[in-house]
C-alpha cells in the first residue's frame, strides 16, 4: 500500500477558467455569426408620422397629405421647401387667396372655393384648397401644369410621393433566384417591411454601407442588401412643355435707346420736338396710382401715340406709386388690388397700341418688398401674354430706406425684361455738399454692385442717365459754415451761362465730366456739366459691360445734338 499525492486544486481552477472562455469565446463568434448572417424573419408595417405620408426622395416630410375624393392636396409648407425660392407661392391669409407664378403663368385660386383662374381665364378644380389646422394644403392636380410636378398616390397604402419635373431616378430589381427583403434599417436584423419579387422594379434613392435605401412599387421605403439588387435603368420625371419665351426686344442687333418723357398738366406739342437720331424707345409718365384701392389715373394721349408710332418709336409708358408710401401699402397688399391694377394696364396697352410698360415705384416703405415683387410677379406674365415688354426702375444701391432698401434687385431682376438703372442724383437736390449728378466712378459702381451682389445679367441692365444738372450755389454764412443749395436745369440752360458769363470748362478727372465755376453776389456758383465728354464716357460702360442700352431723364432736358452723340457712341465697338 502507498499513499498517493494529492491533487492540486489550483490545476482544476485554471482549467475551469479555461474552459469557460473558451465557451464564451463560441458565444460571442456564435451570436456573430447569428447578427451577421441570419436574417430576422419578423415583418413589421412602416412607422410613418402622418396618415397620408408625404415620401420626398425616399424621406418623410414633415408634414402629409390631405386625401378627398382619392386626390391630394399637399401642405404649402412642403411645396414650397420642394419647390424652391424661384417657383413661388404666396398665401394671403386675410382673403384666403393663394398665387402660383411662373414665367409664363399666373395662378389664382382660394381656399374652400373651387373657382380658380390661370392668366386670369377660368380654371375649374374638383376639390378645394383648404386650410386645416394653422396649415395651408393645395390641390396637386394644377401643379403638373405649372411645375411639372408629379404626385403620386397609392391608395393601399396611403403613401404620397412627389417627383420634381426632369428628376433622374435609378432603378433597379430584385436578383431572379433570390428576391429581396425590404427592412427598417440597413442590417439584416432589422424586421423586414415586405418582400420584393424577383425582377420586381425598385427606386434607388442613396446607399449606405452596402445596403441601399429603396422605394418600392406600393411606395414604401427601407432599405435592401445591395447584393440582393441589381441595377436596370435612369427613369426621368417628364418636363412639362415650356412655352416659347417671350422675346422682348424687337429690333433685333440693336441697343435699346430710350428716353423718358415726363408729362405733367399739358399734353407734348410733338410739332415741337426735334429729330431724335438713334432713339427707339419712348417713355411717357402718363399713369399714376390714384388711390390705395389700385385705382390708375391716366394721361394717355392718341395724337402722340401716332406721333411716336410714325417715328419708328415703341412706347414703354411709365406706371408709378405718385411718391405715395402709404397709398402704395395698400395697393399692393392683396391679390385683388394688385389684379385690379395690372387689368387697368392691360386695357390701357390695349387702348392706345403700346409697347411696354415700364414700372416707377419710388419712396416705398422697405416692408413693402417682398409685396412689390410679388406684384412684378404676377404682372410680368400677363403683360406677356399681350406682348408688352416690362421694364422697371431702380436707384443705385444705397442705406436710403424708401428709396433704395425696399427693391429686391435680384428677384425682380430675375423676372423683368429690362432692369433701368437710375444713376443719377449721387448729389441729390438737398445735399449738403456740392458734386456732380453722376459722376462716372459713382455711375460704373452702380452698375458693377447690382450684377455682382445681385447676379442681374449685364443683357437685362438698362443705364439710365441724366440729360439735366445741378446749379450749386454755396453761401458763406457769418458763422463761417458753407450753406450749400442746387437747382436743376437742362443741357441748353447749362451751355447759356456758360456763353453768358465767357466761362472755360476745365475737366475734372475725378468725375469724369467738364466743370465750371464762377463767384456771382459773393457766393460760389458750381456746375458739374453734362454734355458730350460726360455721355460718351457713361455709354463706354454700356459697351463695356454689353448692357442692354441706354436711357435718358428726360427728353425735355436735352440738347438737339446729344442724340447723335449718344447714336455714335452706342454703335462704336467696344
Amino acid at each position: 500500500m502507498y499513499n498517493r499525492a494529492p491533487r492540486r486544486k489550483g490545476n482544476r481552477g485554471a482549467r475551469s477558467i479555461f474552459l469557460l472562455f473558451i465557451v464564451g469565446v463560441l458565444a460571442v463568434f456564435c451570436w456573430y455569426g447569428y447578427m451577421r448572417y441570419i436574417p430576422n424573419n419578423e415583418q413589421t408595417v412602416p412607422d410613418y408620422q402622418a396618415e397620408y405620408p408625404i415620401l420626398i426622395r425616399g424621406v418623410e416630410a414633415n408634414q402629409g397629405a390631405i386625401i378627398e375624393n382619392n386626390e391630394v392636396k399637399l401642405p404649402l409648407s412642403v411645396l414650397e421647401q420642394e419647390l424652391g425660392a424661384d417657383k413661388p407661392i404666396r398665401y394671403e391669409p386675410d382673403s384666403g387667396s393663394i398665387i402660383l407664378t411662373t414665367a409664363d403663368k399666373v395662378f389664382h385660386l382660394k381656399t374652400d372655393s373651387l373657382t380658380a383662374t390661370i392668366n386670369q381665364k377660368p380654371y375649374n378644380l374638383t376639390i378645394a384648397a383648404e386650410k386645416k389646422n394653422d396649415n395651408v394644403y393645395i390641390p396637386a392636380e394644377p401643379l403638373a401644369e405649372l411645375y411639372g410636378l408629379k404626385v403620386e398616390y397609392m391608395e393601399d397604402t396611403g403613401i404620397v410621393t412627389l417627383l420634381s419635373e426632369g428628376e433622374s431616378i435609378q432603378l433597379g430589381q430584385a436578383i431572379r433566384e433570390k428576391g429581396a427583403a425590404i427592412r427598417t434599417e440597413a442590417t439584416i436584423r432589422a424586421p423586414f417591411i415586405q418582400k420584393v419579387l424577383p425582377g420586381e422594379s425598385l427606386r434607388i434613392w442613396q446607399e449606405q454601407d452596402g445596403w441601399l435605401h429603396v422605394q418600392s412599387a406600393n411606395g414604401w421605403t427601407g432599405f435592401v442588401n445591395k447584393k440582393d439588387v441589381e441595377l436596370t435603368e435612369i427613369d426621368q420625371t417628364p418636363a412639362k412643355e415650356q412655352a416659347a419665351p417671350f422675346i422682348a426686344w424687337k429690333v433685333l442687333g440693336n441697343k435699346i435707346n430710350m428716353t423718358w418723357e415726363a408729362v405733367y398738366e399739358r399734353k407734348i406739342d410733338t410739332a415741337k420736338i426735334s429729330p431724335m437720331q438713334g432713339l427707339n424707345v419712348i417713355s411717357p409718365t402718363w399713369f399714376a396710382l390714384a388711390d390705395d384701392k389700385g385705382t390708375i389715373k391716366g394721361k394717355a394721349d392718341s395724337a402722340y401715340v401716332k406721333w411716336a408710332h410714325n417715328q419708328g418709336l415703341q412706347i414703354w409708358a411709365l406706371f408709378s406709386n405718385d411718391f405715395e408710401p402709404d397709398r402704395t401699402t395698400k395697393a399692393l397688399a392683396t391679390a385683388e388690388t394688385r389684379f385690379f391694377m395690372i387689368q387697368q394696364l392691360i386695357a390701357f396697352a390695349q387702348m392706345y397700341g403700346l409697347q411696354g410698360i415700364n414700372l416707377d415705384f419710388e419712396n416705398v416703405h422697405t416692408s413693402d418688398k417682398a409685396n412689390f415683387v410679388q406684384f412684378v410677379r404676377e404682372l410680368t406674365p400677363l403683360l406677356h401674354e399681350q406682348g408688352l415688354v416690362v421694364s422697371v426702375d431702380v436707384t443705385p444701391k444705397s442705406n436710403s430706406e424708401m428709396w433704395s432698401l425696399f427693391l429686391d434687385r435680384a428677384a425682380l431682376g430675375s423676372v423683368v425684361d429690362y432692369m433701368m438703372v437710375m444713376a443719377y442724383d449721387e448729389h441729390w437736390a438737398s445735399s449738403p455738399k456740392s458734386g456732380s449728378v453722376a459722376s462716372l466712378p459713382w455711375t460704373e459702381s452702380s452698375l458693377a454692385r447690382i450684377m455682382q451682389e445681385d447676379g442681374v445679367p449685364s443683357n437685362k441692365l438698362i443705364l439710365s442717365m441724366p440729360l439735366y444738372t445741378r446749379i450749386w450755389t454755396e453761401k458763406k454764412g457769418a458763422d463761417g459754415k458753407v450753406d450749400v443749395s442746387s437747382k436743376a436745369v437742362g443741357m441748353e440752360r447749362v451751355k447759356d451761362i456758360i456763353k453768358e458769363k465767357k466761362l472755360k470748362p476745365v475737366f475734372d478727372a475725378a468725375a469724369g465730366q467738364n466743370y465750371v465755376q464762377y463767384t456771382e453776389n459773393g457766393n460760389l456758383t458750381r456746375i458739374w456739366i453734362e454734355d458730350d465728354v460726360s455721355i460718351k464716357a457713361r455709354v463706354a460702360l454700356v459697351r463695356k459691360y454689353d448692357l442692354a442700352g441706354v436711357a435718358t431723364w428726360q427728353r425735355a432736358f436735352q440738347t438737339p445734338p446729344i442724340w447723335k452723340t449718344i447714336d455714335d457712341a452706342i454703335k462704336l465697338k467696344p
